[in-house]
């Protein structure tokens, strides 16, 4: 497969813009059994093509075959899975209890399709990030373009090929291409915009989509903590977080991205990442054996490498790259005596190095997490129910994740989200479904309760006045029983 991506011509865009909305507007995609059956076509393009998903991957990424298959592949089939499971429920309109004076007027909550969605998705994970949230879009009922990164050409390239064999091609559409692609979607009004990626990309489709008051989901990742406390398996947290890091080598969003570790416990826990990565990399990470990704593209290697040359920091171990046909590796790298003035903390490092920073105290580490912009995630490592507590009231992160990383990602019955720089919204399950839907509200008053109404009517008169009068005295007392 070639790696030159075709990309979309922006002369083209607007009528495919349009396309989807004449086809919104035309009804096709609410039928329950459509959604359904593009729900299972979804699914099975997955499943048929399974073997070459996964080696647009390796290409693109030299992602290896287990992560590829696990987190992209069986992620989709799993989400188009849950969506099905649950679609007949999360359609029926609800009925909310009300104040009893209006209990017949048949107050009802429709959850309804916004319309045609623009779905940006990122390189690091081009697929699930691409189609999980297309599930929810499809189970909602919406019409949906598609721009895959073009960092990742062969899996953006595979995706074009595939969608419209699959898929409604009235319906659902990839766009491929860079910036002036990009651009040109956003230079048109979409009912939902969803992007996933960087904070400062992230920005300007914010921009953008104040131009139209578009609603906007945004899932920007940044600088997710671990917190090390006292008393916990150390060899245990450090396995899970070092293995967590050389995930897609550190190019994830929820990669854990910088270690607070109390003093009383530093020693130990270096001793424990030195274990761990000789355990993770008997042979070292440039192995084959090692099944090791590469790092995307020269310019982020040579991002790293700056990031490397310039921290104040020690490395304690890593630090070297592999030069490869198709890119470079950076093996797993641990750097101490780091500082919050270090350049290693001053944005997300999307790659495999971990800083260590020590704190004197949990107080310490909680003051250094609120000192940064909120996190996607927080990772504390602690068996202390005091410690979980003021972790969870004394700061602000998208989610938290105890003992653990990066499994967070794994759950459709959770919502997951950012706050702040690292995104908002919610997503996965049926919080992508209610993303794309409206909440859309009915009610029916009845004749009969004209009576009731006759105060609203003019003319105003002075007893209407003090009727009302009464009433704003008898709710406000009833609040103090």
């Amino acid at each position: 497969m070639a790696n030159t991506l075709k990309h979309t011509p922006v002369a083209d865009i607007p009528a495919i813009h349009d396309k989807l909305h004449t086809t919104f507007k035309s009804g096709v995609t609410r039928p329950l059994e459509w959604r359904k059956q593009q729900l299972r076509q979804l699914a099975r393009m997955f499943y048929e093509n399974k073997d070459a998903i996964v080696h647009t991957l390796h290409l693109d990424l030299r992602k290896p075959d287990q992560e590829a298959a696990l987190m992209e592949v069986l992620g989709i089939i799993k989400g188009a899975k849950f969506a099905l499971d649950h679609i007949d429920e999360w359609v029926k309109p609800t009925k909310p209890t009300v104040e009893q004076s209006r209990a017949g007027w048949n107050c009802t909550i429709h959850t309804v399709p916004k319309g045609v969605i623009c779905l940006i998705s990122p390189w690091n994970f081009p697929w699930v990030l691409t189609f999980k949230p297309l599930a929810g879009a499809i189970a909602a009922g919406c019409a949906v373009v598609l721009k895959p990164s073009e960092v990742t050409a062969h899996s953006a390239a595979l995706m074009a090929e595939l969608v419209p064999k699959y898929l409604d091609p009235s319906a659902f559409v990839v766009i491929n291409g860079a910036v002036p692609e990009t651009t040109a979607m956003l230079n048109l009004r979409w009912d939902h915009i969803f992007y996933t990626g960087g904070v400062a990309v992230g920005r300007i489709i914010a921009a953008a989509a104040a131009k139209f008051v578009t609603p906007l989901t945004l899932e920007l990742g940044g600088k997710s903590p671990v917190i090390i406390d006292e008393g916990i398996d150390l060899d245990l947290a450090a396995r899970r977080i070092l293995n967590g890091r050389a995930v897609n080598a550190g190019q994830l969003c929820v990669s854990p991205d910088y270690s607070i570790v109390l003093r009383s416990v530093f020693p130990s826990f270096l001793e424990a990442l030195t274990r761990a990565n000789d355990v993770l990399f008997p042979d070292g990470p440039f192995h084959p054996d090692a099944k090791w990704a590469k790092i995307v593209n020269e310019r982020h290697a040579d991002r790293l490498f700056n990031l490397l040359k310039g921290t104040k920091g020690k490395v304690y171990f890593g630090g070297k790259h592999q030069k490869l046909e198709d890119g470079v590796q950076i093996e797993p790298t641990v750097v101490v005596d780091v500082g919050l003035d270090d350049p290693l903390m001053e944005e997300e490092i999307f790659g495999p190095i971990l800083p260590v920073l020590v704190a004197e105290n949990l107080d310490e580490a909680i003051s250094i997490i609120n000192s940064l912009p909120k996190p996607l995630v927080i990772y504390p490592f602690t068996d202390n129910p005091m410690t979980k507590e003021r972790i969870l009231s004394e700061t602000n992160s998208g989610n938290i994740s105890f003992n653990d990383v990066t499994s967070i990602l794994g759950f459709d019955e959770l919502p997951f989200g950012g706050q702040g720089d690292s995104g908002y919204g919610s997503w996965h399950g049926h919080y992508t479904y209610k993303i794309f839907s409206q909440e859309r509200v009915s009610i029916d008053v009845p004749a009969s309760e004209e009576t009731a109404l006759e105060i609203r009517y003019r003319p105003y008169t002075k007893e209407k006045y003090e009727a009302l009068s009464g009433a704003v005295q008898h709710m406000y007392q009833s609040l103090q029983q």
